[in-house]
């Protein structure tokens, strides 16, 4: 019986928690969110879904600005996205793949970290990019 509760408790703790449908639905609302304001000029939207971390970095539009379009033009203008893999780190941090078609019609991979803010927004943290060897039609 203590063998079987033992052996119980090293499973709880192996297991990733998992997070509800609500947060992962509205951390991937926070990157849909700005990925549309990148597609529609509305820079100073997408700047918003910037987390505190991020922003100490690019403390401006401006600078912001000349990072996303110097080293992530497919997240800037994206010709469309899909949603893929999602882990939860801990309770307050996500990342969420996402699967862009850029400007150019390459395919690429974007791996976003998000952080859950004391306001309870999800804001973007980070972002991987990579080119993937497809091309989509």
């Amino acid at each position: 019986m203590r063998r079987t509760a033992m052996m119980l408790a090293l499973l709880l703790v192996a297991l990733p928690a998992f997070a509800g449908e609500a947060e992962i639905k509205a951390a991937q609302n926070s990157i849909s969110g700005q990925l549309q304001a990148f597609r529609a000029g509305d820079d100073a939207a997408a700047y918003g879904y910037a987390a505190p971390n991020v922003k100490r970095i690019f403390p401006n539009l401006d600078t912001f600005m000349n990072m996303v379009t110097g080293a992530y033009k497919p997240v800037h203008k994206p010709q469309s996205f899909s949603f893929g893999k999602f882990q939860e780190m801990s309770p307050t941090a996500i990342v969420q793949q996402v699967i862009i078609v850029g400007a150019d019609g390459k395919d690429y991979e974007a791996v976003y970290t998000l952080e859950l803010q004391p306001d309870g927004v999800w804001r973007i943290t980070g972002v991987s990019l990579r080119a993937a060897n497809s091309l989509s039609t």
